[in-house]
């Protein structure tokens, strides 16, 4: 039995997931979760770094002494600065703090939008990683001069567990200063805002063994020696490697408190068409590019439970679920990305005041307010998908959902009926799946892509949703369109 230990850290919790793979098949299990929550400071919102470590460190306790390695993937865009020292000079900052606010636009007056994006291929976020840097840069110069290395989140956690300071190439993709076409940083489009490039690390490729665990860590966990490998370290580039797909033709929905719907392809594709469609072009597992869109996925829901747990006991997914379905279609629809909705917080009063700014009437009740969310987000993916074909040049055929989003059959119903294209829903595990297979090539146990996802389809069983009838949802789109010109106005 090969045993193989996956941390997979998103916005809301952690968790440190064993891999235990037989010679046929692959088997999942949760050996440790940790919350991973939001740290408020005088200075602004931070993640609690050296916090998660240490359930990490649990983690690799209680997943047991023999592993043949372990590795770490995480969401993007957010990074950690290591003094010259080695240690880190402050918790890192949270993708959602509003220091970026505003900072986009003073940065285009230096670089205007267009070069960005031929120099990058990126979606245009304040959240991502060159705007949070330069936000630095405008109000806090000293602490860029200070720093010696700049490590995204799971580059970070590496060099924890191995005093190895590298930078993995996916989750180097999502800074926003990474040139897809050169293959490195795009050092030329830094220098002319002044951001120093001499913090950034090497950049390696997923599935690279970065070292053995590191000897005092090992003592503390009570663990044997073993390999550190990087997966793909950003969390959807993992979670699209574990996608059970066949053929060319079919696109990846990477669902949980964000969706990133899009497409692998050979090369990136940065052009009028990708630039005026905001799509992205983020690194992928064995040398593929993700073209794709990220969308506000499952936040708003969680906002709102969040928020109704201030009220009384929170309503559980699948009590919103029974609600949404017995609630009335289309009652409002709303755009995910509408800016309002970025920040934490009174989630419900804000999505009452996006209806009656775009006249339509505020949902009544959970039930109401989570098939609001739903239908949404549908038709969304219907609208993105439908660009992503444009792009592509030719038609999607399946949609395949990995990720937590995979579990909710009222959303993966909704999407089928609202793109009109089968849904394939699983595994719910995509992201530590797909770190483990990561693991698994760096080791030699696996050799080829086609052959990682045929081991994830002998070994996961995945949902098949068919598409109803698409009347009522070409009628909501041209509702939906409608109103987003009457609330622009």
């Amino acid at each position: 039995m090969l045993n193989l230990l996956a941390f997979d850290l998103g916005a809301e919790s952690g968790r440190a997931m064993l891999g235990r793979f037989d010679g046929e098949r692959l088997a999942i299990e949760e050996k440790h979760r940790f919350p991973n929550r939001p740290v408020p400071a005088a200075d602004g919102l931070h993640w609690d770094a050296r916090g998660l470590f240490e359930e990490m460190k649990k983690g690799l306790a209680a997943a047991g002494p023999k592993l043949a390695s372990i590795g770490v993937d995480t969401w993007g865009v957010d990074y950690g600065l290591v003094g010259r020292s080695g240690a880190l000079l402050e918790n890192p900052f949270h993708y959602r703090d509003a220091r970026t606010d505003g900072v986009m636009e003073k940065l285009f007056e230096v670089v205007p939008r267009e070069e960005v994006f031929a120099a990058t291929g990126i979606q245009f976020m304040q959240l991502n990683t060159l705007y949070q840097l330069y936000a630095t840069r405008l109000a806090r110069p000293r602490v860029l001069e200070q720093a010696h290395t700049l490590l995204m989140m799971p580059d970070l956690f590496h060099y924890w567990f191995t005093g190895r300071a590298a930078g993995e190439y996916t989750i180097a993709t999502t800074t926003q200063f990474y040139d897809p076409r050169a293959g490195g940083w795009a050092r030329e489009m830094l220098a002319r805002l002044g951001l120093p490039d001499r913090i950034l690390p090497e950049i390696v490729p997923p599935g690279t063994r970065l070292g053995m665990l590191a000897a005092p860590v090992a003592a503390e966990a009570g663990v044997e020696p073993m390999a550190v490998v990087t997966p793909a370290a950003h969390d959807t580039g993992s979670a699209v490697a574990a996608a059970p797909a066949e053929g060319p033709d079919w696109a990846f929905l990477s669902s949980g408190t964000w969706s990133l719907l899009g497409a692998e392809v050979s090369q990136p594709i940065i052009n009028d068409l990708t630039l005026a469609a905001n799509f992205t072009n983020e690194g992928g597992a064995w040398g593929t590019i993700r073209l794709l869109k990220n969308i506000s996925g499952m936040w708003l829901l969680e906002e709102c439970r969040r928020h109704w747990a201030l009220e009384g006991p929170s309503p559980g997914y699948a009590e919103l679920c029974a609600g949404a379905l017995a609630a009335k279609s289309f009652a409002a629809v709303l755009d995910p990305d509408d800016p309002s909705f970025l920040s934490p917080g009174e989630m419900p009063s804000k999505i009452a005041a996006y209806c009656r700014r775009t006249g339509q009437t505020s949902p009544q009740g959970r039930g109401q307010t989570a098939r609001v969310i739903f239908e949404s987000l549908a038709l969304k993916y219907r609208s993105v998908l439908r660009m992503l074909e444009g792009i592509l040049e030719r038609r999607i055929r399946v949609l395949h959902i990995v990720g937590g989003g995979s579990r909710n059959a009222v959303l993966c119903q909704f999407t089928a009926d609202a793109t009109g294209l089968p849904v394939v829903a699983g595994p719910e595990e995509a992201t530590a799946i797909g770190n483990v297979l990561l693991q698994m090539m760096a080791l030699g146990h696996i050799h080829t892509p086609a052959e990682a996802r045929e081991l994830v389809r002998r070994s996961f069983q995945p949902r098949l949703y068919q598409p109803g009838p698409p009347g009522p949802w070409d009628a909501a789109e041209t509702l939906r369109l409608a109103r987003e010109i009457e609330g622009a106005a």
